[in-house]
């Protein structure tokens, strides 16, 4: 079954609220969870906060919520400020990661179960609810109990639920985590079409990159309780603001490069040094090393002997196959090329070339850390304290 997606889905009148955070401060213990966190969802946006463990994605979400008190800060609701508003007079609805069914509950009380703490005429919360089930495609199971449900069919309970509110702010606590990858992706296209002719408000908290930028109208990249930059999925991914997101969002190249005269020589060619907007321009000495940033598709990789490097991996990904480069040095590197295009096999010497005219530099690491990243900058482990404020 699949959510509703005809054009006959009612779409509401009345348009999500306008949400503001404003400077957000929250300590657990030694642990900053929120450190000045400020950030504002216009009305029918879905954001999404996305970064690691511990970087106090999920705190924000719950002090929006009401679930969570803040040591500083307000929370706004089109400019009501709801701060010392308790969670269940706020209009929001929430899902969680976990579904957080009632089991002795068939789906339909389990949807209809808000409205009947709002007391709502019993007649009016089985319709309602009955309208709910059949919009996210459960019709035929609102006799069911959970148990009786698969995992993905579970959240849709919970996601009407949330719904049947007629909420004027909808918020998403991972709710894909503990979903098989198919349904993942089935499930965040069906939610995303949903909230946008529902027009809701929505914020939306994942570690997952992926379900970030497919998702959200703009996603806020946190680190360390703080906003490192909040912006659309494609300027993220190709202007990203710092060293820091260029690696969270997407796969990118670390290359030692050697500044020279203002610019960065690397991979035997000299291009120009890109500065983020709103970045403070860095003046590094002629001579400095630093490790050039590059995705996967600014560069190139042609088979020749006596090259300086040999090609260790090949995946193919689609429209494109992923190569894996040894450099000197030992810096593995990262090549997409187009299927199209002559491939080299596994074991061959080869070359690899810069077609980027400028590029993002970050200071050098050591030399095992001057490669590929794909799940972000590493990181200590997270202690009990900031797992519990992530």
């Amino acid at each position: 079954m699949t959510m509703t997606t005809r054009s006959d889905v009612p779409e509401r009148t009345n348009v999500g609220a306008t949400v503001v955070l404003e400077q957000l401060r929250r300590r657990f213990g030694a642990t900053q969870a929120l450190d000045g966190f400020s950030i504002t969802l216009a009305p029918g946006e879905l954001v999404a906060l996305l970064g690691p463990s511990g970087c106090g994605k999920t705190t924000a979400l719950r002090v929006l919520a009401g679930f969570e008190t803040i040591d500083s800060g307000r929370v706004l609701l089109d400019g009501v400020d709801q701060t010392r508003i308790p969670a269940q007079k706020r209009d929001m609805g929430m899902v969680f990661q976990s579904y957080s069914l009632f089991p002795n509950m068939t789906a339909r009380d389990n949807v209809a179960f808000g409205l009947r703490m709002r007391k709502v005429a019993a007649a009016r919360r089985s319709e309602r609810a009955s309208e709910l089930l059949e919009l996210v495609g459960l019709e035929g199971q609102a006799d069911k109990y959970p148990h009786q449900m698969s995992g993905g069919q579970q959240q849709r309970v919970a996601l009407a639920r949330a719904l049947a509110i007629e909420p004027r702010v909808l918020l998403l606590d991972e709710p894909l985590s503990a979903l098989d990858a198919k349904v993942r992706v089935q499930l965040r296209e069906q939610i995303r079409v949903l909230q946008t002719r529902l027009k809701i408000t929505t914020l939306f908290v994942t570690h997952d990159q992926e379900e970030a930028l497919s998702m959200a109208d703009r996603v806020c990249v946190m680190r360390a309780g703080r906003i490192e930059q909040i912006d659309t999925p494609s300027v993220l991914y190709a202007a990203p603001a710092t060293p820091f997101v260029a690696e969270f969002v997407g796969t990118m190249n670390r290359i030692p490069g050697t500044i020279s005269d203002g610019r960065v020589s690397l991979l035997g060619t000299t291009v120009d040094v890109r500065t983020p907007a709103g970045a403070a321009d860095q003046h590094r000495a002629t001579g400095t090393p630093v490790d050039v940033l590059v995705r996967p598709e600014g560069l190139q990789v042609t088979a020749q002997p006596g090259g300086h490097g040999i090609v260790m991996t090949t995946t193919f990904l689609g429209s494109v196959t992923r190569l894996g480069v040894l450099l000197d040095e030992d810096v593995m590197v990262y090549v997409d090329q187009p299927n199209s295009a002559v491939q080299v096999p596994v074991g061959s010497a080869a070359e690899v070339t810069l077609t980027e005219r400028d590029v993002m530099v970050a200071d050098r690491t050591s030399p095992a850390l001057s490669s590929a990243s794909d799940s972000g900058v590493s990181e200590p482990a997270p202690t009990q304290q900031q797992k519990a404020s992530s």
